[in-house]
């Protein structure tokens, strides 16, 4: 049986940055991962990657920022006053503050300057702007 939409499939994976690091992989999680092939859960292009392929085979596969988390956008950062961040600890660079949005999701800030009266908080995806690498062998269909 051949991957295909609809499909419900366990994958191991590594997915790496350009220059080799690893960001993320299944086997940090203990277990594969799992989701349904079309139903918008995964990067697209993660998910073109195994179609047509069955249980022990294997893909790769580079995905420039416009196919994976997008380019970093400078609409996702703005400086507020610190008093407006509900934190009763104090504000480091790199500190990563959950926003919430009109819709009431929440999505991570990471700090990128902490000034004396203002904080300035980045809402880009962590992997925004990078060319994304994944290793993906199908376990299960």
């Amino acid at each position: 049986m051949a991957v295909e939409k609809g499909s419900k499939v366990k994958v191991d994976y590594e997915g790496t940055l350009e220059d080799g690091t690893v960001f993320d992989c299944s086997a940090n999680h203990g277990a594969p991962l799992e989701f349904e092939v079309g139903a918008g859960h995964i990067l697209p292009g993660f998910e073109e990657a195994i179609l047509g392929k069955e249980a022990g085979d294997e893909a790769e596969v580079t995905l420039p920022p416009e196919e994976a988390y997008g380019e970093v956008s400078e609409q996702l950062v703005h400086v507020v006053p610190k008093d407006q961040i509900p934190i009763d600890r104090e504000l480091e660079v790199d500190m990563v503050l959950a926003v919430s949005l009109p819709d009431g999701r929440q999505i991570p800030a990471r700090i990128t300057c902490v000034e004396e009266e203002n904080v300035t908080p980045d809402m880009n995806h962590p992997l925004a702007g990078k060319t994304l690498k994944f290793k993906i062998k199908v376990v299960e269909i």
